[in-house]
């Protein structure tokens, strides 16, 4: 046996996607890190010894324009091209070379940590170190560092140290909060084991084991979905434990799912009900995916109210979207529905306050133990949004170790240079602006090659029928003077269109109605059809429009999509059954579905001209639409060599670095391990080749390049610094595109 110590600036307990990417984040500030991990892989329940998918802000489809971006964003767009068909081995190879291509962090697998030095008072207390024991090495490592983060998820080195937390659900009474119950208990939501399944091409026998559970005397046959093609997340209603203690009952919890999971694969294989001959079960989860256990109480307890009114934070750090989702305490036993959903009606803001502990003055924790109420818990702890909490909670860290503060001394006085130090990494922070001093492309003036300034989409390629009320969301910059709509009119009718704002820059439902506007049209196919809506808002914003229904017409639908513009169906039948997810159908996420039409835009003419695709857009402040799609848009690169956006300024700067970020099309729903495939590797709307062109000495000079671009966000750091007065990026191709995009230009010195 061996002794160590490690001394780092930062120490990361749990590499779960939380833990992944504050260590991450924090070396790449360049603090030294040791992430600890109790397990053999990386990813948490993510990973291949658990296999839950990885579930954000999108929700499924269900809001607009929300995929995570940063570092979770970076291994989701990664896993996109390397992993198409969702196998979790690659997924683990994914967050585990994300990992190791930072050399500021020390990983240690397999290490479990569960003793820790704290001293001071209960009100004050300081973490000296942690020690943790790597399982098949010998090795009995102490962690020494000025600062700590929980991410551990059950949360077992903060209540070592004497952190302050809560288990369990609060009474209502306590934030107010209308889905809490009247009083306070020890309920948590449970766990669950998951299995995949195959078809072997033969038929195959099944013989269960003993202890297999007989669930037809139970009510799993009557109240949750079965099928024999199902396999992993779809199973994710086998659910128990949540009467338990989840971490001290974990191997009864184990044992009980085992024998659900192997009742049921005898149920599909044996009852005769199932086309399952052929298949068999190609593996089973051994690591119970919990989902609750201590959550830490920091400055400021995230609350429902808070969620559901999209409360905007002064210090929001991050962003999630997935509803309020609870599950029944007696889990897959339950007479009730599996999970039940409250929705906001878009992205809703988390707070710095509640990622670090009240009482312990360097400890930071991020994931499913961030201090928030068992309801407010029910939407924060899915893994997207752990993990950008986790990329906030290490960037904090990084800037607390920098500056020898605690974190509260960090939200106090540093607070905008930690959101800012955050949006230059393309962490997202909802609303907030690039206002970085040191940004040069800040005070350039911007040109281009060319601008889409004539919105529309013209190419037909089907017909959906108006039964239901369409909506049409686009940009109203500066304003809306006319529409056109391809229509097919089976006879002469009225066909009439609503437009309405979306209330905020962050939601995509209509919110309040402006004005109305209807035109007669007559018998026939593929008419274009003016409305004439006229609306100028005070500032540019998304409009809403609403056709309303009447089956006289159908609508024509492109293949071809069109940045900023999406198409809605107004009641959109749920693919999942009530008895298993029980969503609001009257709140207006669920209302206004895109799921018919993703990438499949209604055929319109804007008939104003629209600046929301200026030049400028790429130096305004924002990496992400916000109230408008903030980019800059080339016009269609058919019959140009290239397109190039130019940044100018007065007198000659220092150039030594240009971050460019690419629009990877934030309202596609990507996922680890695939429920739904997409039909490309890479989005489409990523530039795929360019050059960075310095102007000197009367010419341009190519200073950097990219070839084969499937990122996001690309960093050139030159050789030299370079002089110039002009800058230049020239898109050459596209990965599918029509158009050369860029969402941000910075330049440093």
């Amino acid at each position: 046996m061996r002794n160590e110590v490690v001394s780092t600036d930062i120490t990361v307990i749990g590499g779960g996607l939380a833990g992944v990417c504050a260590a991450i984040a924090a070396a790449r500030l360049g603090r030294t890190v040791s992430l600890v991990q109790n397990r053999p892989v990386l990813g948490g329940n993510s990973s291949s010894e658990v296999r839950v998918w990885v579930c954000g802000a999108t929700a499924h489809g269900t809001h607009r324009y929300a995929r995570e971006t940063g570092i979770m964003g970076e291994m989701f767009v990664e896993n996109q091209y390397r992993n198409m068909d969702g196998n979790p081995y690659f997924w683990d190879l994914v967050v585990m070379e994300k990992v190791r291509a930072e050399p500021n962090i020390r990983l240690f697998l397999n290490t479990d940590v569960h003793e820790v030095e704290a001293d001071g008072d209960e009100a004050d207390r300081t973490i000296r170190s942690v020690t943790g024991w790597m399982m098949g090495s010998e090795r009995k490592i102490r962690f020494e560092s000025d600062v700590f983060l929980d991410c551990s998820g059950d949360g077992l080195v903060g209540f070592l140290a004497g952190a302050k937390y809560r288990v369990g659900r609060e009474s209502k009474a306590e934030y107010n909060e209308e889905w809490a119950p009247e009083v306070a208990d020890d309920i948590t939501l449970g766990s669950t084991l998951l299995f995949y399944t195959k078809d072997a091409g033969r038929p195959v026998q099944y013989i269960p084991p003993s202890f297999a559970k007989d669930i037809t005397q139970t009510t799993i046959p009557m109240k949750r979905v079965i099928r024999s093609g199902d396999n992993g997340c779809a199973y994710w209603w086998i659910e128990w434990g949540g009467e338990l203690d989840t971490v001290h009952d974990n191997e009864l919890i184990r044992d009980e799912l085992w024998a659900a999971i192997y009742g049921i694969w005898d149920y599909i294989k044996n009852s005769g009900k199932f086309d399952a001959d052929n298949m068999t079960l190609e593996w089973v989860g051994s690591i119970p995916g919990k989902r609750e256990y201590r959550r830490f109480v920091g400055d400021y307890v995230l609350n429902q109210n808070d969620i559901v009114a999209q409360r905007e934070f002064e210090d929001r750090i991050a962003f999630g979207g997935w509803s309020i989702d609870l599950h029944p305490p007696q889990g897959m036993y339950s007479t009730e529905s599996g999970s039940k959903h409250l929705h906001m009606d878009g992205i809703y803001h988390i707070p710095f306050r509640s990622l670090y502990s009240v009482n312990v003055n360097n400890l930071l924790m991020a994931g499913r133990d961030i201090s928030a109420s068992h309801v407010a818990f029910g939407t924060t702890r899915v893994m997207a949004t752990c993990a950008v909490i986790g990329e906030a909670a290490g960037t904090g860290a990084a800037l607390c170790a920098e500056k020898g503060i605690t974190p509260r001394e960090l939200h106090n006085i540093h607070l905008s240079e930690l959101q800012q130090t955050m949006l230059k990494q393309d962490a997202s922070i909802i609303g907030l602006r690039n206002e970085d001093a040191a940004d040069l492309a800040l005070r350039a003036n911007v040109k281009a090659s060319s601008t889409l300034t004539r919105l529309a989409v013209e190419m037909a390629v089907a017909t959906h029928p108006l039964k239901s009320d369409i909506g049409l969301l686009l940009p109203a910059d500066p304003d809306i003077d006319g529409i056109e709509l391809l229509v097919d009119a089976a006879d002469a009718a009225t066909l009439t269109v609503e437009l309405w704002n979306t209330g905020r820059g962050e939601n995509y439902v209509p919110h309040t109605l402006q004005m109305v506007a209807s035109t007669q049209v007559g018998k026939g196919e593929k008419q274009w059809v003016k409305l004439d809506l006229l609306w100028k808002p005070d500032t540019p914003q998304n409009a809403f429009l609403i056709i309303k229904a009447d089956e006289t017409f159908s609508l024509h639908l492109s293949n071809q999509p069109q940045t900023g513009v999406l198409t809605f169906l107004n009641g959109a039948k749920r693919a999942v059954s009530s008895d298993l997810e029980n969503h609001q159908s009257s709140q207006p996420v669920i209302q206004w579905s895109m799921n018919p039409f993703v990438r499949k835009p209604l055929c319109f003419r804007l008939l104003s001209r629209t600046n929301a695709f200026s030049p400028e857009r790429a130096v305004d402040g924002y990496a992400r639409p916000y109230a408008g799609p903030h980019l800059w848009s080339s016009a269609a690169l058919e019959g140009a060599s290239s397109e190039w956006l130019e940044l100018s300024w007065e007198n000659q700067v220092n150039v030594r670095s240009v971050h460019i970020t690419f629009n990877d099309d934030v309202n596609e729903d990507l996922i680890n391990l695939h429920h739904h495939r997409t039909p490309f590797a890479i989005m489409p709307e990523l530039i795929q080749n360019y050059t960075v062109e310095a102007y000197a000495n009367g010419e341009w000079t190519a200073v950097a390049e990219g070839q084969n671009n499937h990122k996001r966000k690309r960093i050139h750091t030159l050789h030299a610094p370079v002089t110039t007065e002009k800058l230049r990026i020239v898109a050459y191709s596209t990965n599918g595109s029509q158009r050369a995009e860029i969402v941000e230009v910075r330049v440093y010195e």
